[in-house]
């Protein structure tokens, strides 16, 4: 029978507390994180956590599957929006979690566990950022059908755009050496990486438009 829409908000806010905690548990305890750990951290018992996610993978399976799910969520507009819309759209998303403290440390902690628990660790890599690369391939193959972007790999084109919006800035936060530590230097460089993209890989004419529209725009930080 299904639920009322009171049932169903007491369901989604029980599940992101649960995921609130694997958050904030992996920024600190990396790989090493316990069902019991998330239990106390969510407010809820281990055997609740069991009966409702399965093991500590498919907890962090769910766990991860929101995460690309809000990181994609961008790219799920209408797709009668400008290109450049959606896709500045996302990579400041992009950017504005990849900056985040939390985020950050967590990055770092996982990374200094890599020797430790090299299973959980790839398994964790390819449940966020290869899951996160294939979502947008097949947003960017969507595109390609329709005539808005012209490639034969939208695979490559998603790596491609996820390394642009990288550039070097998180090897220089990795380093602590000076970086763009602001939304307004971030935008900035989301719109440089964007326009490049769609100058790469956007159709004829609407690559022709992107040029000429921004002849004038300065993208120094």
């Amino acid at each position: 029978m299904p639920t009322s829409p009171a049932a169903d908000s007491a369901h989604d806010a029980r599940d992101l507390r649960v995921f609130d905690a694997v958050r904030e548990l992996l920024a600190v305890q990396g790989m090493r994180l316990s069902m019991s750990a998330v239990a106390a951290r969510a407010g809820c018992s281990k055997q609740t956590l069991y009966s409702r996610y399965g093991c500590k993978r498919d907890l962090l399976r769910r766990a991860m599957q929101l995460h690309v799910s809000t990181a994609t969520s961008a790219l799920a507009v209408s797709s009668e929006k400008p290109l450049r819309e959606i896709l500045l759209g996302f990579a400041l998303g992009y950017l504005e979690h990849r900056n985040q403290p939390e985020v950050r440390q967590t990055a770092q902690v996982i990374v200094a566990g890599i020797q430790e628990f090299r299973e959980e660790s790839k398994f964790m890599y390819l449940g966020s950022v290869e899951t996160l690369c294939d979502h947008m391939a097949e947003w960017m193959q969507t595109e390609i059908a329709r005539g808005r972007l012209h490639h034969d790999d939208p695979q490559f084109m998603a790596e491609l755009l996820l390394s642009m919006l990288a550039g070097q800035d998180f090897e220089r936060q990795r380093f602590h050496v000076p970086h763009r530590d602001d939304a307004a230097q971030r935008r900035r460089w989301a719109e440089f990486a964007t326009d490049s993209f769609l100058r790469a890989f956007a159709t004829h004419g609407d690559a022709v438009a992107l040029t000429h529209k921004n002849n004038s725009r300065s993208y120094s930080s």
